[in-house]
């Protein structure tokens, strides 16, 4: 009876770590910046060609009102009728949206 338990016990303890770390690794999944990155990229390049593009490969906090999440930083440089241009955004670490994109 004494090793059955030893094996019942190990089996549950080693399926419940299993099952733990899965859950842990599912909520803390980052996209990987350079494919936010390149999604950016390909939304800015349908309006025509871009120069550079720069992220931030590590997240930051970010808050507005009662939202919080981490965010990458980013950039995006393009001609546009003869003129340079500068864009910086904001991307969800987590989903991959882009939360805000402003002129410099």
């Amino acid at each position: 009876m004494k090793n059955r338990d030893l094996l019942i016990g190990f089996a549950t303890g080693a399926v419940t770590a299993f099952l733990v770390k899965e859950a842990y690794d599912r909520k803390e999944k980052h996209y990987s910046a350079d494919d936010v990155l390149k999604s950016v990229k390909s939304a800015f390049k349908e309006e025509g060609p871009i120069d550079g593009s720069w992220i931030f490969m590590k997240t930051e906090p970010y808050k507005q009102h009662a939202v919080e999440t981490e965010v990458y930083k980013g950039g995006i440089t393009r001609h546009y009728e003869d003129e340079l241009e500068q864009f910086e955004f904001l991307a969800d670490a987590f989903t991959g949206a882009v939360l805000e994109v402003k002129k410099v």
